[in-house]
């Protein structure tokens, strides 16, 4: 913007310069013209009581001492035909003085000033006097560097000023960009100190109002979520009581490890909402030991309904950068769907390996033999049955939060 605004005022600067400087530097080599003739015309003029009643000698001497003043070429033309002074050629405007016309000419030296003279007994005399181009343009050259010069200054003055302009423009609007990037990287309390004009001033509060909403709202969010995740406690406390009055000792055992394993995941919600900064320690986890774990808990499940379990699992451990709980839920998420979304019955495999080529990277495969994912099931809140549309939505984040992806593919055809 500021180099935007420079050169609009450096063009608008030189265009007014040229409209003002061009016609004036025109008039200065006019008025150094006209000066020089003047001053030759009065000279010649000086020459006219002489050559109207002396005689040829005290003609000449006066020429040759105005020639020798003046520094220019002074000739006299006699009528009968004598030349007195310099010796120069008979012009068109000297043979057109000698009809009694004086006047000024252009020559190819530079201009002649020419004076009829009349009284003569003999006839009528011719007085020329050249005037040399270097004394017409005498002065020029200097008065247009003056006025270059002036026109540079003026131009560079110009800039200067666009420039102090210009900052109080882009020095707000760079404070604008700067706080807007640090509210994009969560740093809610960022504030901007309204500057500038009046506009920018405007924009300024706006952020500023918009920066507080933002952080009212994520405030009521957390506490909404965290509230919510607390009601979860009540409920879990009766399952555990529950589980507790079981006669079976491993299923009271199971249940029992499912809520505290529960209980561990709403406490870890409530701790994250309450989160204002993500926290200093990169997450990590061992995805051999939490997939071992949860297809171990799911199996349970699969039997009751008849599902064949088959669990392909590269030795661990395999360390990811995910936190347990989110891994656990991602991969609750997807073998939960093979249960919600599929008829009882339908086997699944569960597959984990170090991906190949990608060094650190690992790919967990879930896959069953049911109807298959329809498109866009990846969406957050999208669900063709009837659920939450969450689950695949958690996985795809926990998959990005250490770099990964969740991919959907279509089942080959006959399966």
């Amino acid at each position: 913007m500021r180099a935007r605004l420079a050169l609009l005022v450096a063009a608008v600067s030189v265009l007014t310069l040229i409209a003002f400087l061009v016609p004036l530097a025109l008039l200065v080599r006019t008025v150094a013209e006209d000066r020089a003739t003047v001053r030759a015309t009065a000279d010649a003029q000086s020459l006219v009581p002489v050559v109207g009643t002396a005689d040829a000698a005290t003609i000449r001497l006066t020429v040759e001492q105005l020639a020798a003043d003046s520094g220019r070429p002074v000739s006299v033309f006699l009528p009968d035909g004598t030349v007195l002074g310099a010796q120069t050629p008979r012009t068109p405007a000297v043979a057109l003085a000698a009809r009694g016309q004086s006047l000024t000419g252009e020559s190819a030296a530079g201009r002649e000033v020419v004076i009829a003279v009349q009284g003569r007994a003999d006839g009528t005399g011719v007085i020329r006097i050249a005037v040399p181009q270097h004394e017409l343009t005498a002065g020029v050259t200097r008065a247009w560097l003056v006025l270059a010069l002036l026109g540079v200054i003026l131009v560079l003055i110009g800039l200067l000023v666009a420039d102090r302009l210009a900052r109080t423009l882009v020095r707000p609007i760079s404070d604008l960009s700067a706080v807007s990037h640090r509210l994009a990287n969560a740093e809610l309390d960022a504030r901007v100190t309204p500057a500038g004009p009046r506009e920018l001033r405007e924009v300024a509060g706006a952020l500023n109002h918009l920066a507080t909403r933002i952080q009212v709202l994520l405030v009521q969010e957390r506490e909404q979520v965290a509230d919510l995740s607390h009601q979860l406690r009540t409920p879990l406390t009766a399952l555990r009581l529950e589980a507790e009055s079981l006669r079976d000792p491993d299923d009271a055992a199971r249940i029992t490890a499912a809520a505290d394993g529960l209980e561990r995941a709403v406490t870890g919600l409530i701790r994250q909402a309450r989160w204002r900064h993500a926290p200093a320690q990169p997450a990590s986890s061992d995805a051999a030991a939490i997939v071992a774990d949860r297809v171990a808990f799911w199996s349970v499940l699969a039997e009751d309904t008849g599902r064949a379990v088959t669990l392909d699992l590269t030795p661990g451990p395999l360390p990811v950068g995910v936190a347990a709980d989110n891994l656990t839920a991602a991969v609750d998420a997807l073998l939960g769907n093979v249960f919600a979304h599929t008829p009882d019955g339908t086997p699944f495999a569960v597959r984990l390996a170090r991906a190949a080529g990608e060094a650190g990277e690992v790919v967990l495969t879930v896959a069953d033999e049911g109807p298959g994912m329809p498109a866009g099931a990846i969406r957050r809140g999208a669900s063709a049955a009837g659920s939450t549309g969450l689950g695949l939505d958690i996985a795809r984040r926990a998959a990005q939060a250490a770099g990964g992806r969740l991919e959907l593919r279509s089942p080959p055809p006959g399966r």
